[in-house]
């Protein structure tokens, strides 16, 4: 956190005032909603426990390695008071998801990588603001998160008014459904705090329904370890047998559960031109994506989310998908072409989906 001058320009009085104003700011910005935040989460340090404890976090060890500073904004950033939330939808326009999840020659890309990397994106503007907050007010302490540190963004955002929780752990909104992404600022500001909005699933449980390999095991509880967003981008080494003709055709991350929520209905169409469809991954073919040598991977993937987890996980996914697809020629020989690859993780999958096939 940026060190703190002894006096501010703003008065006490000013706060509240100067709240709205930034609400204000951010919508200039671009974000669609703009909230701000205590930094109690006393409430759920007891339940992120539990969960690292039943092992649900799987290989995702920055969940544990920052012990207490992840529910306890001042450990992670000294002064922190409040926390300003902000909310970037990124839906994008003419992305059809359930017509490519039908056709299993197809790749299926989770909407929010279809563009540029967000956390340039939402990083950028969140230091826009912060920016502005500073030319108003003169010097103030604070720190920009976007999905970068041990910050827990969604119980976060729900206090700050930006949403609910739903039954599949992300936010919800009314107006937007989740098809968003959020970012922060940690601040020493003592700035007036939203209140939290009610839920409002209700009885609805079609995201645990639709699952493909069941991860939600409980309202409001996952188990990464099954979860196809997981397998296919944080997993390092190889997707477990039994859950890899459950992935389907999905390359990159799974929408399904947002895709089947009611609310969703309402999720607006982004108007950032960064998150538009690149590269044609919204409907791209997996044996077209599957040819791409390495160097290509890196030159249509440069600004992509997707680059982040490398050519070789690239190819593993690539070829479970084409293990789970209709047996064609081209499937198999493109299968083929990549049997002696020199990644051993490759090589592992391809035999696999090339036994799928019957052309082991």
């Amino acid at each position: 956190m940026k060190a703190v001058p002894r006096v501010r320009r703003i008065r006490l009085t000013d706060f509240a005032a100067l709240a709205a104003t930034i609400k204000t700011w951010g919508r200039e910005l671009g974000f669609q909603a703009v909230g701000i935040a205590d930094t109690d989460l006393a409430a759920v340090e007891p339940r992120l426990a539990a969960w690292l404890e039943r092992g649900f976090a799987g290989e995702l060890n920055y969940m544990r390695k920052h012990g207490t500073k992840r529910t306890r904004p001042a450990s992670l950033v000294p002064g922190t008071l409040r926390v300003i939330s902000a909310r970037l939808d990124y839906r994008p326009d003419a992305a059809e998801s359930w017509s490519v999840l039908a056709d299993g020659s197809k790749a299926f890309v989770s909407r929010y990588a279809l563009g540029r990397d967000y956390h340039k994106v939402l990083r950028g503007r969140l230091q826009q603001l912060a920016g502005r907050i500073e030319r108003e007010i003169g010097e103030f302490g604070y720190r920009v998160f976007t999905d970068s540190a041990p910050v827990m963004e969604v119980e976060l955002a729900r206090k700050a008014g930006l949403g609910w929780r739903g039954k599949h752990t992300l936010l919800l909104s009314r107006e937007a459904g989740s098809f968003f992404f959020l970012g922060e600022i940690y601040t020493d500001l003592p700035l007036p705090a939203d209140a939290p909005l009610g839920e409002h699933c209700g009885t609805c449980a079609k995201c645990l329904d639709v699952c493909p390999t069941r991860a939600i095991v409980a309202p409001y509880t996952l188990d990464a370890r099954r979860c196809i967003s997981y397998l296919t981008i944080e997993l390092k080494g190889s997707i477990p047998m039994e859950l890899r003709p459950l992935v389907g055709n999905r390359v990159f991350g799974c929408d399904d559960c947002q895709l089947v929520c009611p609310w969703n209905r309402h999720a607006q169409v982004t108007p950032e031109p960064d998150f538009h469809v690149r590269n044609g991954l919204d409907s791209a073919e997996l044996v077209d994506l599957f040819a791409w040598t390495e160097g290509q991977f890196g030159e249509r993937m440069a600004g992509s989310a997707i680059l982040r987890i490398g050519y070789e996980r690239w190819l593993r996914n690539l070829a479970v998908g084409l293990g789970n697809a209709p047996t064609q020629g081209r499937v198999v020989a493109a299968l083929r072409s990549r049997a002696k690859d020199p990644s051993a993780l490759v090589r592992e999958h391809v035999a696999w989906a090339l036994a799928r096939h019957g052309a082991s």
